[in-house]
């Protein structure tokens, strides 16, 4: 509503026009949705913790009715389910370092939605789990493809996404990859990017926990106000610069971050 009166007010008829042609490139295939999201079922995979520590619940339902004496023109469920389950959206309050700062239903609109670099690191990756994002790995891309988006997603893609239908290869005992200290620091903290997105369980590297910093991407990117993206599928499909990413948690009062349906629009050309 606030945002169709700003249009309205300040040259409503160019911007209808911009969103007709969108429509129309949509409508036509010009311009695709990609869905970036993996499907939510009681076996999508979940981080462990030790067991001293308080554990996340996995995707569980119960029927509520199903067309039946409980409800014979409805079918609905009750579900109960982690923040942090499948893919899902990481706010800055999920960390210490982001302790007070934005939860999830805080997020402006306007942040949910960036340009994507598509990093692929496949290749590492697939000669060692352990690969670690390096900040030399960026400065490649940059080189060839230019600067990291403004309010932008930093899109990892590893492969692992390949893991998917087994729970425990997806896991793979914590030997999942990630992103060095140093290099997350430097994209949290010196780049324009609002977050970063993995196809991994969680955005940090599986062996993590052991690090100098513990968990950098999380206490880096959450301490600076900025966001995760995890279990991301189809990566594949965008290329390296010039999707638009568009995230949607659930707007949780005081929660950490929200299961989300995260797809990306990408500009088709004949013959592709």
């Amino acid at each position: 509503m606030v945002h169709a009166g700003r249009a309205g007010a300040g040259g409503g008829a160019g911007m209808s026009h911009l969103l007709t042609e969108l429509a129309a490139a949509l409508r036509g295939g010009a311009v695709e949705v990609v869905d970036l999201t993996a499907p939510l079922s009681e076996d999508t995979p979940i981080i462990g913790l030790p067991p001293e520590r308080g554990q996340p619940w996995a995707f569980a339902r119960e029927v509520i009715s199903n067309y039946d004496e409980a409800g014979p023109t409805v079918y609905w469920n009750n579900i109960r389910l982690s923040e942090h389950t499948g893919t899902h959206f990481d706010a800055p309050v999920h960390w210490l370092s982001g302790k007070g700062s934005q939860d999830v239903s805080q997020v402006p609109p306007g942040r949910l939605v960036g340009q994507a670099a598509v990093l692929d690191l496949r290749e590492q990756v697939a000669r060692d789990p352990d690969f670690l994002l390096r900040r030399e790995h960026v400065e490649a891309w940059i080189a060839e493809h230019g600067p990291l988006p403004e309010n932008g997603w930093l899109l990892y893609r590893t492969g692992w996404d390949e893991r998917a239908g087994d729970p425990a290869r997806f896991l793979n005992d914590r030997h999942t990859p990630g992103v060095a200290e140093d290099c997350a620091r430097w994209l949290a903290e010196q780049t324009p990017l609002l977050g970063i997105g993995v196809e991994t369980v969680g955005t940090d590297a599986g062996l993590a926990g052991d690090f100098e910093q513990p968990y950098p991407c999380h206490w880096f990117f959450h301490g600076a106000g900025k966001y995760g993206l995890t279990q991301l599928r189809n990566l594949g499909e965008l290329p390296p610069t010039g999707a638009i990413v568009i995230a949607g948690p659930l707007p949780i009062v005081g929660g950490s971050g929200s299961p989300t349906r995260v797809l990306a629009l990408v500009e088709r050309h004949a013959g592709t």
